[in-house]
């Protein structure tokens, strides 16, 4: 049983304001000191590991670029410059750069141009 509250004072939560304006859902601080959309480079040695991958993709093949210390706007940015150069489709998932075909060595080749230490993984 939820006890009744006897006067205005009582109930201590602010329920609407207008004196901060806007707020951001997630981390409830106002828009213009919202803490959450700020681009974060990701934590890592800095190496862009370039692989070809088959699995879960019902047999088509995916080159996938992870560990690139880019912001999530320049690393869209890197993606879709990528994807113009390789001539074919991909995206970008979870900081993970995903190019259709096997583009491993034109993405090694193209990553050293751009500045990027890049290196083959697996096999």
């Amino acid at each position: 049983m939820v006890k009744k509250a006897s006067s205005f004072s009582a109930l201590s939560g602010l329920v609407y304001s207008t004196d901060s304006g806007r707020h951001c859902p997630d981390c409830s601080q106002p828009v213009d000191a919202c803490i959450c959309k700020q681009s974060r480079i990701p934590e890592g040695d800095g190496i862009a590991r370039v692989r070809r991958e088959t699995k879960g993709r019902g047999g088509k093949t995916v080159t996938t670029i992870s560990g690139v210390p880019l912001a999530e706007e320049p690393l869209k940015e890197l993606a879709s410059a990528l994807k113009k150069r390789c001539g074919c489709g991909g995206g970008l998932k979870d900081g993970v750069i995903e190019i259709q075909g096997d583009m491993v060595d034109l993405l090694l080749e193209e990553l050293a141009k751009r500045g990027f230490k890049a290196k083959k993984s697996g096999g």
